[in-house]
């Protein structure tokens, strides 16, 4: 019988022991206890020492959108009409870059056949929200854009984010399906999405001290993001306050069992369910947030992302757009 961890009462899965008594080794330093530079630097090493290696595609590309910057995974050698995942990455809108996902876009490139591209938003706190969403707002426009310089003929898009990236797609998913005139997006794949800044959920009572990512992180991350007096239960950030309406595109949506965020990301693919969307809901057990970006060690990582590429193939055969 697997061992029930000291800080969380959960278990910690075989393969992610390790990584995890490694951390706690260093001195189990969560994010918030570092300053914002230090924290940037430190999530840059260890997306590098943990994440994917990068796998080789057809191109890669950079280009600057606005005020922020895009990557662009290419594994076709031929072009043609295509779907493309736009993906946010997480990082609490504060931390994080086009190189710490660097491992995990090209690998759902490779393993999709279909292009990728990467999302360099603007983060707090020297850019405070609306920036992270409007910036993802703009790159989903630009992809769609028949003229711009990323030279794709895109039929349709699969929105797809870890943590606060996941919010991010969430949002932009929730928007699209309450217009009139909606884009061709055929999927969002939400990684223990951010969707509830009230902080409420049981699991943050629960995941308080161990591991990286506790409840008093998300606490300093939304400081950082929001400006003071900030309605943190607007839909625009907290997307478990949305009203949701049948329309968006089909889901998959990872929680992760050490996690605060564990409980609102349920509780979020339930509400979507409960509204009509196509929901796939996996909960791992063992394992903690940030599962994805150390997927270079964590074996059962590497296996979820074989899944998300699988269901963003299934997207492009539901007969939409």
């Amino acid at each position: 019988m697997t061992a029930l961890d000291e800080f969380s009462g959960r278990p910690v899965a075989a393969d992610a022991v390790e990584v995890l008594e490694e951390f706690r080794a260093a001195g189990a330093r969560s994010f918030h206890n570092f300053d914002v530079a230090q924290v940037r630097e430190r999530y840059e090493q260890g997306c590098a020492a943990n994440g994917l290696s990068g796998d080789s595609l057809h191109a890669v590309t950079d280009h600057r959108v606005g005020q922020f910057g895009v990557r662009v995974y290419e594994p076709r050698p031929t072009r043609g009409p295509t779907r493309v995942t736009l993906f946010f990455h997480g990082g609490g809108w504060v931390m994080g870059s086009l190189d710490t996902h660097d491992g995990l876009c090209r690998r759902l490139a490779s393993l999709t056949g279909h292009p990728v591209v990467a999302v360099d938003y603007r983060l707090a706190p020297e850019h405070r929200y609306p920036a992270a969403l409007e910036d993802c707002r703009e790159a989903l426009y630009w992809l769609l854009s028949e003229d711009a310089a990323h030279g794709l003929t895109v039929a349709s898009v699969v929105l797809a984010g870890d943590s606060a990236g996941g919010q991010l797609a969430a949002v932009l998913a929730n928007e699209n399906a309450r217009c009139a005139a909606p884009l061709p997006l055929i999927g969002q794949v939400l990684l223990y999405p951010i969707t509830d800044l009230s902080f409420a959920t049981p699991s943050y009572q629960r995941v308080t001290e161990g591991f990286p990512l506790v409840a008093d992180t998300m606490r300093w991350f939304a400081d950082l993001y929001l400006p003071e007096g900030t309605d943190r239960r607007a839909p625009e950030l907290s997307p478990a306050f949305a009203a949701l309406r049948p329309g968006s595109p089909p889901a998959y949506v990872v929680t992760v069992d050490n996690d605060p965020l564990a409980d609102e990301g349920a509780r979020y693919a339930a509400a979507l369910a409960q509204a009509g969307t196509a929901v796939c809901f996996r909960h791992l057990s063992g394992y903690a947030h940030g599962l994805f970006t150390s997927a270079g060690r964590i074996a059962r990582a590497g296996q979820e992302v074989e899944h998300i590429a699988a269901f963003i193939g299934e997207c492009a055969h539901r007969g939409l757009p």
